[in-house]
């Protein structure tokens, strides 16, 4: 299916943006991050003269948003509730624009199993995988993909609840930690190989990051914790390889409905073949975070990254007033 080219509705004026909420913190395994990803953003908005409050769910319910004034929403929610469209839904009705992708979008990145069958249904390569919701069908999953394989929860970001799998005696703990987190859990085959990630911005591929860390994967503590973790920036030595991950990512991000800004993740094995992992619809904006590294790479400071990011709200509001138009007729 071909989309239209998604285009940067840019903002001259921090008054234009009206009273923004930078919604953070949570209920989700993720809240700290959430934390700190809501206090930078948070920072380097007002920086920028705009007039942005926190709002925490876990301390002021959403109940309550509705009459607190608001004129958009800056969504720095990761994971479950935040990342995975019921937020966008309730601001949706609200009519409180927001940035980022829309209910869909949001539901179905946040869904890794519906996320890998688009990707097959689209031809965007991914690594192989079962969706399973007991031992018993990890480890047939396990006999038909073979080891090792990696294993996580269907609905988390971050690494929560991940592992990876290099002998038939550690599937169990596997599997029962990624259930954890939900009724199906993802048996993926392990690509060894390179780490790769892409940003999205406004219709753009920022420049690839290879990551690479002494730890068995790239985990919570690698992701958040590890001065160890290496990030090179591009992570390719070529043109025409950096166009190779700007396509898929570009393609993958589509596929799945979303706009505004994210990031693609992707496993790169011993044949060079870049795989798609996932699409993230609201990434971390912390100190360790892979957008913001894209972005300066591509000449995007922080604060500018946080009021570009906050221009996909307008985008996207004037979105919904064109379908609004075209549905009444008008």
């Amino acid at each position: 299916m071909n989309r239209p080219v998604e285009e940067r509705r840019a903002v001259g004026n921090a008054a234009e943006f009206g009273r923004v909420a930078v919604i953070l913190g949570g209920l989700s395994s993720e809240r700290e991050v959430s934390l700190d990803t809501g206090a930078a953003v948070l920072a380097a908005l007002t920086e920028r003269s705009v007039d942005a409050h926190a709002w925490d769910p876990a301390q002021q319910p959403m109940r309550d948003f509705a009459n607190a004034g608001f004129d958009r929403a800056w969504i720095a929610l990761h994971g479950p509730g935040g990342e995975d469209g019921a937020l966008q839904g309730l601001l949706q009705w609200l009519e409180v624009p927001y940035t980022g992708s829309g209910v869909m979008a949001s539901a179905v990145a946040m869904d890794k199993a519906r996320s890998k069958h688009l990707f097959r249904a689209a031809g965007i390569p991914t690594p192989d995988y079962a969706v399973v919701s007991s031992r018993e069908e990890a480890s047939r999953a396990a006999h038909k993909l073979g080891l090792p394989l990696v294993t996580k929860p269907v609905g988390e970001g971050s690494s929560v609840g991940m592992a990876k799998v290099f002998d038939r005696a550690a599937l169990d703990d596997a599997v029962d930690l990624a259930l954890r987190y939900g009724d199906e859990a993802i048996v993926e085959t392990c690509i060894t190989g390179a780490e790769y990630t892409v940003g999205v911005l406004q219709g753009r591929a920022l420049p690839s990051i290879r990551i690479e860390t002494p730890r068995v994967f790239y985990d919570y503590r690698a992701k958040y914790e590890s001065e160890r973790t290496e990030y090179i920036c591009p992570g390719t030595d070529s043109a025409a390889a950096e166009a190779v991950y700007a396509k898929l990512a570009l393609a993958a991000f589509a596929e799945l409905g979303c706009s505004g800004w994210g990031r693609v993740d992707f496993m790169t094995g011993q044949d060079d073949q870049p795989l798609v992992l996932e699409v993230n619809t609201v990434p971390g904006m912390t100190s360790h975070s892979l957008v913001p590294m894209a972005a300066r790479q591509d000449g995007i400071e922080f604060d500018e990254l946080c009021w570009r990011i906050l221009e996909t709200s307008m985008a996207a509001d004037e979105h919904r007033a064109m379908a609004e138009v075209s549905a009444s007729g008008a």
